[in-house]
């Protein structure tokens, strides 16, 4: 068996502003480098041989941040970047429907063929993610893997680790820093943690 720790980043601005944001390169703001700080806290104890992550700033930081305890260094991996929205990187979902109103109705749709103008399609997302997993194939079991990703990257990630179509993409949630869980088996994955966001919660002492 292996172990996926799949976490998304910390939060942003864009993050709290709920502004699009796909491939523009922003930072943690200071709430999201306590977040990552809290999740390193939280992982401490955990067996960690490697770290992937989106090469992304947001989401670098925030495996550099959990990873500063372990001997295992992140390796970049852009297939995972969160999708590029084009022109509407930076809007916010009521900008996106004044100025693209059948973009607008397709996102709040979740569509399969949701493409954004000047950007990328829904169907290059999932496929940038199959072959992430492809990497993944070539480890060894017993392994445990970091993945730091963007929320779109790690809802299709899980449809295609636990065998399901990518129509149920938007059924599932990840908040910023949250970890989940996905236990890899010879002839099946099981999701053992969605979602979790627990660690956040605890008080400082």
């Amino acid at each position: 068996m292996s172990r996926l720790l799949l976490v998304r980043h910390g939060i942003t601005e864009t993050n709290a502003t709920q502004r699009f944001t796909g491939h523009t390169d922003v930072d943690l703001n200071a709430d999201g480098y306590r977040q990552a700080e809290k999740l390193r806290d939280r992982l401490a104890e955990e067996k960690i041989d490697v770290v992937y992550c989106s090469d992304l700033k947001r989401a670098l930081v925030t495996a550099e941040v959990i990873s500063s305890g372990h001997k295992a260094e992140p390796v970049t991996c852009p297939e995972i970047r969160e999708i590029n929205y084009g022109e509407a990187e930076g809007l916010t979902y009521q900008e996106i429907s004044d100025r693209f109103p059948e973009l607008g109705e397709m996102i709040a749709r979740y569509s399969p063929v949701l493409s954004f103008p000047g950007g990328e399609g829904f169907s290059e997302l999932t496929a940038r993610a199959a072959r992430f997993i492809d990497r993944l194939n070539n480890h060894e079991e017993k392994q445990t893997i970091l993945i730091v990703s963007h929320g779109g990257m790690l809802r299709t990630l899980i449809c295609q680790l636990l065998g399901m179509g990518q129509d149920h993409w938007s059924k599932f949630r990840f908040d910023n820093a949250s970890l989940t869980i996905v236990d890899i088996y010879p002839q099946r994955a099981i999701l053992s943690l969605l979602n979790d966001t627990s660690h956040l919660k605890k008080q400082e002492v």
